[in-house]
């Protein structure tokens, strides 16, 4: 007996894998639930595990193939030991039989040449016509002109691409047709655009040229994407870091104790006043479907953490529902889990807005790009320390600019602009997510 090892459904819109690496071979003994291949999609990398104990058998695809959902990628054979390698058994000689005589007179074998074999009578594949008269219509715009139609398209320097299918017999080129495409009134001959004004790139020795891996590639389709389909723009705000620095440091240690080690961060209480910014603001926590916008009574909040592949973006659902520490706990938690390449697939859709921190890496200020197809992105950043004017006064203060970027086809500037504001007010006073004013 043996078990399939197939690809398991990828999550929402996830339809193909590529095979990143194969973590056993043909013949080694695995256990059930070992992992066998690493698969790589569009949002992250999975382990696909052995169903049943036993022996690994043949790999049917190769590192690097794309497979789809439900393909069978290799089995796992019973037993302890590798299977014997199938071989066909020779095929038994036929009973001799006087061979037949033949009419021809007999002539002596060429001599093969020093160093060639004799070669022996063709047994594989016969050679077939160049163009087929059958295949004619199914080479798209390449019809074999007739004669008297090839002298025109050479006098006047056209290409059989330019006419087209023919009307004669299986799509070729007639002298009529080719007399019909020069009568009409568009001009024609195009000259075709060169390729490319640049020459082909050289290499430099000192260059390494490294395969862009599926993840990254999903990365770059989709943020063009999304600045191809949405009408993005972006506003900015900074906020006064103050008050939550001093509630952090006040409430750290007891916030510590009380809920079994987990830290008190700023991505929380951004978290918070974001959520409570949303339930205000809710087109900027909606999307649009063809003619239509969805509105959600729910924020399924998306955080973006750093793994070794790229930004992936993980969603806290039921977000407005959690608190600070249940917050906290799941963002530490994704962290580990996408610098281990553990992130499940399902924890990277359904996200309704999402939050991003540049500041961690040390941005003072940016322009984040829609996670589509949500409407809305918030990009925190770095606090420094800058002279601000507060009560008629210089004083140094810790400041951090903030950026909202949205999508303008549904959410209005004043719409964005009070959505950050909100935001601003919440961070620098939070006992307004306490009183939910």
């Amino acid at each position: 007996m043996s078990a399939e090892i197939r690809v398991p459904t990828l999550g929402e819109s996830v339809t193909t894998a590529t095979i990143a690496k194969w973590l056993k071979k043909p013949g080694e003994s695995v256990t059930a639930d070992e992992p066998v291949v690493e698969l790589e999609t569009d949002k992250v990398s999975v382990e696909i595990a052995a169903p049943e104990a036993g022996v690994m058998g043949p790999q049917l695809v190769a590192e690097g193939d794309e497979v789809e959902v439900g393909a069978v990628l290799a089995s796992v054979e019973a037993g302890t030991q590798a299977p014997a390698p199938k071989t066909q058994a020779p095929p038994k000689a036929p009973a001799k039989t006087p061979a037949p005589k033949t009419l021809a007179p007999k002539t002596p074998a060429p001599k093969a040449l020093a160093g060639v074999q004799a070669q022996p009578p063709a047994s594989g594949p016969v050679a077939r016509p160049a163009t087929p008269p059958s295949d004619v219509a199914a080479q798209g715009a390449a019809h074999a002109p007739m004669p008297s139609a090839q002298k025109i398209i050479a006098e006047k320097g056209l290409s059989t691409a330019e006419i087209g299918i023919g009307t004669g017999r299986a799509g070729r080129i007639t002298k009529a047709d080719v007399l019909a495409f020069l009568a009409r009134p568009t001009p024609a001959k195009t000259t075709p655009a060169p390729a490319s004004a640049a020459p082909p790139r050289t290499d430099d020795p000192r260059e390494q040229r490294v395969k862009m891996t599926r993840l990254r590639r999903t990365i770059a389709r989709r943020l063009k994407e999304a600045q191809d389909s949405a009408a993005l723009l972006t506003t900015f705000n900074e906020v006064d870091m103050t008050a939550a620095k001093a509630l952090r440091a006040t409430y750290r240690e007891a916030f510590e104790k009380k809920h079994g080690g987990v830290k008190l961060g700023f991505m929380s209480i951004f978290a918070r006043a974001t959520i409570a910014a949303l339930k205000e603001f809710p087109a900027i926590n909606a999307e649009i479907d063809g003619d239509d916008i969805i509105y959600r009574e729910f924020v399924n909040l998306g955080i973006a953490v750093g793994g070794p592949n790229g930004l992936v973006v993980p969603v806290i659902r039921d977000a407005d529902r959690m608190g600070f520490a249940d917050i906290e706990r799941t963002i530490a938690d994704f962290g580990r889990r996408a610098r281990d390449g553990a992130l499940k697939l399902e924890e990277l859709s359904g996200g309704t807005f999402s939050i991003t921190n540049g500041g961690i890496y040390g941005s003072l200020m940016s322009t984040p790009i829609v996670n589509a197809p949500q409407s809305g992105i918030l990009g925190m950043h770095a606090i420094q320390d800058r002279p601000v004017a507060v009560d008629g006064q210089v004083v140094i203060r810790p400041m951090m600019y903030i950026a909202l970027t949205y999508d303008h086809r549904i959410v209005d500037g004043k719409e964005a602009v009070s959505f950050l504001v909100r935001v601003k007010q919440n961070v620098e006073d939070p006992r307004r997510l306490l009183l939910e004013i």
